[in-house]
């Protein structure tokens, strides 16, 4: 599976403008859901349990906020960077700027896991990291994840 295949640049958001924990997940909620605004607080409420009961900064500067719902039929991914390191519980005690979204129907955990599986090893990557938070624009950031899966 490659993320290039999940993500366009019409599904990053380079810079997000929230500034704290809350506020990032909705703006990348809002973005999953664009098209299905009645999904939202759904999706939202399915990010925010997951996160209660353990935070997903997995480390390095990265969070990747997931959740299973019904509210979707497909699995949604969305990623954005913040402009300033906004605080969140991780790993390694980190703040984050690289966040990575995954929402979707329980019937696609599969995917799901193998979505997160491929985030997990690419953002380990500092070089990559570094060009993606360096990304002026969604399609900037595209690009650089293309790249990096040689797609």
């Amino acid at each position: 599976m490659r993320l290039s295949e999940l993500l366009t640049p019409e599904r990053i958001r380079v810079p997000l403008k929230a500034s704290d924990k809350e506020g990032v997940l909705r703006e990348l909620v809002d973005l999953a859901v664009a098209n299905n605004g009645s999904a939202a607080a759904e999706v939202l409420g399915a990010i925010l349990e997951r996160e209660r009961q353990f935070p997903t900064g997995i480390g390095y500067g990265v969070a990747v906020p997931h959740g299973r719902t019904p509210g979707l039929s497909s699995l949604a991914v969305v990623a954005g960077t913040t402009e300033r390191p906004v605080p969140y519980e991780t790993i390694d005690g980190e703040p984050v700027r690289l966040f990575f979204l995954l929402a979707g129907p329980e019937s696609l955990a599969g995917a799901h896991v193998k979505a997160l599986s491929r985030i997990s090893r690419l953002v380990r990557q500092q070089p990559l990291r570094a060009r993606l938070l360096a990304a002026r624009t969604p399609e900037e950031f595209y690009r650089t994840l293309c790249a990096a899966e040689g797609a």
